[in-house]
């Protein structure tokens, strides 16, 4: 028979992490509410066999409560997957299975799996990536809300501007402004609880170095290393900055709104890029995009000093601007 009670298998499918470990921790929540004993295991799907699958969801002598987490299910061998549709047929008492899967699949099990499980009653959790700005927008703006807090269009701007496109870092600053502001988040609050702070963010890094100032490009980025921003934030925002000004160059003047769409970026985006534009040429841009492309492999470890990389990046950045 299919599972009865829903809560016993989750099937959380998506590739964002952050979700993906809320959506594990909810389980486990879950099952603590009922047994506060109850532990988790989780393991990925590749140091699973039959027999150990078979002993992890096994009847426990005490029963105490379990959450079995099953990582990276979309590889599932045969075997595997016919053991874990076995298992839900007739799960055991006081065990929650959790069967993380990115929704496609490189076996024919695997991919075989979603449907599977769905049809068993798995109690879904949908964790897709995030990589559009009106998803990063929505994100945020359930980050307020589920800390208590109301967020208005400018204030959501201001704060992605400020911390970057890191889920952890926006959903931290957004419970942290909820307290700090008593709920109310504008783009006053943001600037507020971030003075000092952004200014030193690689956003605001490469908005010195696109403008062409080099004297506080470089200041901007010793400050951001001095602090401990992440070498690869700041290479991801100047990669982000130089490609979004190759775009909006590319597609010439025109209204941000009705561009928006054609570009996949929110106006505010556009409009401000449109103001950087002017003073890049071709070749200028050319080699802004060779340097960020050097720069991503070189602070992912192909460089054996990777502030001086960031530093000469910066540089070289800024010198471009006006190469015609």
């Amino acid at each position: 028979m299919p599972v009865t009670d829903a809560a016993a298998l989750h099937l959380v499918l998506g590739e964002e992490e952050l979700l993906i470990e809320r959506a594990i921790r909810a389980a486990l929540e879950s099952a603590r509410s009922a047994d506060p004993t109850a532990d988790l295991t989780r393991l990925k799907v590749s140091e699973l066999t039959a027999p150990v699958l078979a002993e992890l969801v096994s009847p426990s002598l005490f029963s105490e409560g379990r959450v079995i987490a099953i990582d990276g299910a979309q590889d599932a061998s045969q075997e595997i997957g016919d053991a874990i549709l076995s298992y839900v047929k007739d799960p055991a008492d006081g065990v929650v299975l959790v069967i993380v899967h990115t929704g496609g699949g490189r076996t024919k099990a695997g991919k075989a799996l979603p449907a599977a499980l769905r049809k068993a009653g798995a109690q879904v959790v949908e964790c897709p990536k995030i990589t559009k700005p009106a998803e990063r927008e929505a994100f945020v703006r359930n980050e307020v809300r589920q800390a208590g807090g109301k967020i208005d269009a400018a204030g959501v701007m201001a704060l992605l501007d400020s911390v970057g496109s890191d889920l952890r870092e926006l959903s931290s600053a957004a419970t942290q402004l909820v307290a700090d502001s008593g709920g109310k988040v504008d783009e006053q609050a943001v600037r507020r609880y971030h003075r000092g702070r952004a200014d030193v963010t690689g956003f605001a890094v490469a908005e010195k170095a696109v403008s062409g100032d080099r004297a506080a490009a470089l200041e901007s980025v010793r400050w951001a290393m001095q602090i401990g921003v992440p070498h690869v934030l700041v290479a991801d925002a100047l990669a982000d900055a130089v490609r979004t000004i190759a775009r909006v160059a590319g597609a010439g003047r025109g209204n941000p709104n009705s561009m928006a769409g054609e570009l996949g970026m929110p106006p505010w985006k556009i409009r401000k890029a449109q103001g950087q534009v002017r003073g890049w040429g071709a070749d200028g841009l050319a080699d802004a995009m060779r340097i960020v492309a050097k720069l991503n492999a070189e602070v992912k470890g192909a460089a054996a000093d990777p502030d001086y990389a960031l530093e000469r990046a910066v540089l070289e950045i800024a010198a471009a601007k006006d190469r015609r």
